[in-house]
């Protein structure tokens, strides 16, 4: 087998379409950007623009959206190998409103069904899993069968990992997924405490493979019950990560690790064009930052720099910055 990946991620692909005027409903833009999208691909993107050698697992429609993706992802550094056409499926598309600084609200085209939630088991190169440094899985990717299994395939597979190796579960919370075949619109299915509760085993069944749990606080309570920061993080560290890292917004971001560390930094103040792909950001760079061996105040500083760059920018994932400019960016500060 080749040298190891540092990253591997695994789940959502897609395409963004974006509108290129901000503070107006969709019935009212005239134009709009194509841009790489799904949360998982845009943490492979953001740890290749850092210098790391990253892949995604995931799969598209046999379609032109499919083509455009692969140019995307071999543009950006990322391995495409294991991003295979579904027949059967068109590749998903999102748009997005943006109405500065906090409401983006997200518009999913998944029906009947993404071809990122028909991720196989047997599809799964399992060795290359097993010896990639950090391994990132996502909650969505719980959400339906037959991405369920494989994404818990994917876990177990990383008994055999190297020792110090990293895996994260990415707590991704989207409940229209989970509301019935498809999880497709962001206007239907689950909601709230049922959808929440529908989830959960899942997520207890998945953190118990992972190293990191990362996450905001409604993601967090999807996987604790809780709603506390504090408490949302040590519920995690009992149910077996390493690593909790609880993003709070305009709070800031608490990480807590099992051997006693921890670090609250605050949020790095800028002007927001777009949040959404902030939270992808700050996954990518806090990957950076385990492969470093950073301390944690540190690695959170320029995880929540990175992630700050990217909501100053319209796009997601051609808006993750390189190191030069998240180093230029903390010297600024």
């Amino acid at each position: 087998m080749t040298e190891p990946y540092d990253l591997i991620t695994m789940g959502r692909i897609g395409v963004d379409i974006y509108p290129l005027q901000t503070g107006v409903s969709l019935a009212q833009v005239e134009t709009f950007g194509k841009f790489l999208g799904g949360s998982a691909t845009n943490v492979a993107v953001a740890a290749a623009r850092l210098g790391r050698r990253s892949a995604v697992i995931s799969r598209t429609g046999r379609d032109p959206f499919g083509d455009y993706i692969h140019q995307a992802l071999r543009d950006f550094g990322v391995d495409d190998r294991w991003v295979t056409p579904v027949d059967a499926y068109p590749t998903p598309v999102t748009f997005c409103e943006i109405f500065p600084p906090d409401d983006f609200p997200l518009y999913f085209y998944r029906r009947p069904k993404a071809p990122d939630l028909v991720i196989r088991p047997e599809e799964l190169d399992q060795e290359a899993i097993a010896a990639a440094r950090i391994f990132w899985v996502t909650g969505t990717g719980l959400c339906e069968e037959p991405s369920r299994s494989a994404t818990l395939a994917a876990l177990e597979a990383r008994a055999g990992a190297s020792p110090g190796a990293t895996t994260v579960f990415d707590l991704d919370w989207r409940p229209m997924f989970w509301g019935g075949e498809g999880g497709a619109s962001g206007d239907g299915g689950a909601t709230g405490a049922a959808a929440m509760a529908t989830a959960r085993p899942y997520y207890e069944a998945a953190l118990k493979h992972a190293t990191v749990a990362v996450g905001n606080l409604d993601e967090a309570e999807v996987a604790t019950g809780l709603r506390d920061p504090k408490a949302c993080a040590q519920a995690l560290l009992d149910m077996g990560v390493e690593l909790a890292v609880i993003k709070q917004g305009p709070k800031g971001v608490l990480a807590v690790h099992r051997d006693g560390r921890t670090a609250e930094v605050p949020p790095t103040p800028v002007e927001v064009v777009n949040g959404l792909g902030a939270g992808d950001s700050f996954g990518g760079s806090l990957c950076h930052g385990l492969l470093a061996g950073w301390e944690l105040e540190p690695m959170m500083r320029y995880a929540n720099a990175a992630g700050a760059i990217v909501a100053s920018r319209l796009a997601c994932s051609s808006a993750m910055p390189t190191a030069d400019e998240v180093e230029a960016f903390l010297a600024g500060r």
